[in-house]
This record gives structure tokens, C-alpha cells and sequence, in this order.
């Protein structure tokens, strides 16, 4: 009996982390129902940073938010959802242009995959002379995919002049990307793009729309504490106040 449990634990163990370690550069981690947090690795300025994303299982196929930061981890991300749950990703949607969000357009296309982001999106790209989506979207729309239904929304400007939010009500998923940082966070990080002062206004029309979270999603770092939102809000608050003094 006792080894019977032992094997138990152990499938249980396996499946639920995808046959990973802590140090693989991909990282799949389900989050509820047919929701998957999946985190990988980018070598910024000598230091090894996270980045979340998420993707869904439907009926259709599967449906990628942002693709992975290192993009060696393009096409394993496919295999490993194609082993998992037997089905191909058929859409990505990019929450914004730099690289760990939109970097995978051109691979992906190449695959097949339909490629989303919104008018601001691609106007940087197009600027950038980067790799740009098939499909343009507009600022607040809902798709639905197989049997789930989710809101593409830009609320303004933040981290960047055109991130998105992606918002699930039924399962009442929040996924901020970058737009949202960890509530481990201790600064707003990258501040090339950013507009905090519209930031702060942005981040109160996402609270107004969409209510009472279940789970919140953030650019990079820990993703599993809710308060990120309100901690991001709360980062924005003391930069501007250092800013009015001068410090910042």
C-alpha cells in the first residue's frame, strides 16, 4: 500500500509540473480550469529575468498570450503543449511590442498561426522594421474561441503606449502582462516606454471594468498573489510623489 501511494505521488508530482525543474528555461504551471501560466528566461543587461504568459485550452485549439521571451523556447513551447493536451495553438495575441510579448510574431506566423495585436501595436513595429501580426484588432473586443469567451482591452497608456489587458469573466482571469507588475516588485522596472502619469489613470479604468479578479497575471516575476494590481497602482503612486519631489 505504502508504495502504491508512493507511485501515486509521484504521477501526481509529474503531471502537474510538466516534467520540469526549477532551472528548465520553460516553465508550465496550470492555473485553473484551462488556464496555463507558462514562464521563461531572458538574459537582460547580465541578469537572468522571468517572464510569465499564459495560454488556454479550448475545443478549437489552443490560444497563446505573448510569446515566450527566449526564443529557443519557440517551438518547444509547441511540442509541449501538443504533447499535453493534443492540441495545436492557433492563435496568438501579443499585449505589446517589445520583445517578450511580440517576438514571436514572425516564428509563428511561419507555422500557421493567426497573429493579433492592436493599431498602436503595429504601428511601433512597423516603425521598429520588427516582425509584424496578420490580423489587426481593436482596442476593446471580444472573441470567443471554442467554449471560452475573453475581452481584449487597452485602457491606456502604462509600462507602454500600447499594452493591453485580456480579461476572462466567466473564470474571472486578469492576464496584465507588463502592464501589471508582481506584487514581489519593489519599482516599476523598465521605464524606456512607460508613461506613469497616464499609468495611473490607466490602471483605474481596469479596475472599474473589470471586477473582483480571481487571478491576476503580471509581465514577469511572481504571479500568484492578487494584489498585484493594486500594488502596481501603489508603485505608480510613489514614483510620481518622488517625482514631485524631485527625486526621480
Amino acid at each position: 500500500m505504502r508504495k502504491l501511494t508512493s507511485i501515486i505521488l509521484f504521477l501526481v508530482l509529474t503531471s502537474n509540473s510538466f516534467g520540469q525543474s526549477k532551472n528548465s528555461p520553460l516553465q508550465i504551471s496550470h492555473l485553473t480550469g484551462d488556464f496555463y501560466v507558462y514562464k521563461t528566461f531572458h538574459d537582460y543587461n547580465g541578469t537572468m529575468i522571468s517572464a510569465n504568459a499564459m495560454y488556454l485550452v479550448t475545443d478549437k485549439g489552443v490560444v497563446l498570450f505573448d510569446a515566450p521571451w527566449d526564443q529557443t523556447q519557440f517551438q518547444p513551447l509547441l511540442d509541449t503543449i501538443k504533447a499535453r493536451h493534443h492540441k495545436d495553438v492557433i492563435m496568438l495575441f501579443a499585449t505589446h511590442s517589445h520583445d517578450d510579448r511580440a517576438g514571436g510574431f514572425d516564428f509563428y506566423r511561419k507555422k500557421g498561426i493567426k497573429t493579433y495585436s492592436i493599431k498602436l501595436t503595429d504601428d511601433i513595429l512597423k516603425k521598429e522594421k520588427k516582425p509584424r501580426a496578420e490580423f489587426i484588432i481593436p482596442s476593446d473586443k471580444t472573441f470567443t474561441v471554442g467554449q471560452h469567451t475573453f475581452e481584449v482591452y487597452y485602457p491606456g497608456k502604462g509600462h507602454a503606449p500600447d499594452n493591453i489587458v485580456v480579461w476572462f469573466d466567466k473564470e474571472k482571469v486578469l492576464y496584465g502582462a507588463c502592464f501589471i507588475k508582481s506584487a514581489d516588485a519593489q519599482d516599476l522596472g523598465y521605464l524606456g516606454d512607460a508613461d506613469v502619469k497616464e499609468w495611473k489613470t490607466s490602471i483605474k479604468k481596469v479596475q472599474t471594468k473589470f471586477k473582483s479578479p480571481k487571478y491576476i497575471i503580471p509581465g514577469h516575476e511572481d504571479w500568484k498573489n492578487i494584489e498585484s494590481l493594486n500594488h502596481t497602482q501603489k508603485l505608480v503612486d510613489e514614483y510620481l510623489a518622488q517625482k514631485s519631489l524631485g527625486k526621480k
